[in-house]
């Protein structure tokens, strides 16, 4: 799956709005690459084995610093898809997610062609410099967790 099959805009940030802030993603590749990733025993990895995260590729104070975000399977630590975003959709994400009464809730749909969109409601979001060092203040750390 390429980085490139993916475009990205982030939905619902404002705090007025019903809908939980949304990390939309349109996938235009092969549709049964991005099943597989997503899926196992043909069900959808649920939500409570996904971690995402974002890193920096530039320098995190630019207001045009871009970046790649990352899916992975908690259990076993496999990548389960990345794909490039700019900060300022990621960074507005965890601001209206920060916001919201559900204690820093936000959902990822992933919109396919051919299908249902994969949908996860999540609550936690880690963002890294560019040097893999953990922006704390940019992150979204559910409360009782500890890194």
């Amino acid at each position: 799956m390429r980085r490139d099959h993916f475009t990205v805009a982030a939905e619902s940030l404002d705090p007025a709005d019903a809908d939980s802030p949304t990390l939309d993603i349109e996938y235009d590749g092969p549709e049964e690459t991005l099943t597989a990733q997503l899926t196992e025993d043909d069900e959808q990895i649920p939500a409570t084995d996904i971690d995402v995260a974002f890193r920096f590729q530039d320098d995190h104070e630019s207001p045009d610093a871009t970046g790649v975000c990352s899916l992975t399977h908690r259990v076993t630590g496999e990548y389960l898809l990345e794909f490039n975003a700019a900060s300022e959709e990621i960074l507005d994400l965890v601001a209206a997610a920060k916001e919201e009464p559900d204690d820093g809730s936000y959902r990822i749909c992933i919109n396919r062609r051919d299908g249902e969109p994969f949908v996860y409601d999540l609550d936690a979001l880690l963002v890294y410099d560019a040097d893999g060092n953990l922006l704390r203040q940019h992150s979204l750390i559910p409360s009782g967790v500890e890194l």
